[in-house]
């Protein structure tokens, strides 16, 4: 599968089967996860086999069965910390979409003391994403009109408009895309408008847009930070 057949399938999945995630499949998600902590100066974590972090009643009535794999989406405290996590985790969650697994972002409903954490002083967990072999392939969320998703300064070009069209498929909080991407002198930008977990929103956006205009217009930016 390609990153953007994966960017078009992947739809959030809360409940998973007891299928075990497959040793060439985790060698794979192993090796972009190293790619994306470098690139990132984040410290992301696989977590397998292990159920406690999503055992919890408030987890089960949020719709979450069966998760034992996740993501541990961390790295030093920094302002700029949730973009980056939001931008590297996204990266990973379509990664695993093109492995064959579905996924789901996870900022509060999971048992932050039950995770398997393995943090260094200064570090920060931000969220997970939960992994599997879903029960379902989850279902595509509605998206606001792509006019009331960006402003452009003056015709939109096509690789921008095919970069918000990948945008507007972008996970966010709730769904309820608080973000505007904005074009003016050939920068494109991307703000958050609130909502929860904004600059991991804001991460998750630029990297879908990345995705869909076929120009890395943030990750120098995120690199440099970092």
């Amino acid at each position: 599968m390609d990153l953007m057949q994966a960017l078009r399938d992947r739809h959030a999945v809360r409940s998973y089967t007891d299928q075990k995630i497959e040793e060439p499949v985790l060698q794979a998600l192993r090796e972009e996860i190293a790619a994306c902590n470098g690139q990132g100066g984040l410290d992301i974590q696989l977590v397998t086999d292990e159920p406690e972090a999503f055992g919890s009643l408030m987890a089960r009535c949020s719709g979450f069965r069966g998760v034992r794999n996740y993501l541990l989406l961390a790295g030093e405290d920094t302002p700029d910390l949730p973009q980056r996590a939001g931008y590297f985790g996204q990266r990973l969650a379509l990664r695993a979409g093109q492995l064959g697994l579905n996924s789901c972002w996870v900022a509060g409903t999971y048992r932050k003391n039950r995770c398997a954490a393995v943090l260094k002083e200064g570090q920060k967990l931000v969220c997970v994403i939960a992994l599997g072999h879903g029960t379902t392939q989850g279902i595509a969320h509605k998206s606001k009109p792509l006019s009331a998703l960006c402003r452009v300064n003056g015709p939109m070009p096509d690789w921008f408009r095919a970069g918000m069209e990948a945008a507007m498929l972008a996970p966010t909080a709730m769904n309820q895309q608080k973000f505007i991407v904005s074009l003016a002198d050939g920068a494109v930008q991307v703000h958050a408008t609130g909502g929860s977990c904004a600059e991991v929103n804001v991460g998750i956006v630029k990297y879908q847009f990345e995705c869909g205009a076929g120009q890395t217009c943030f990750l120098s930016q995120i690199q440099a930070v970092c």
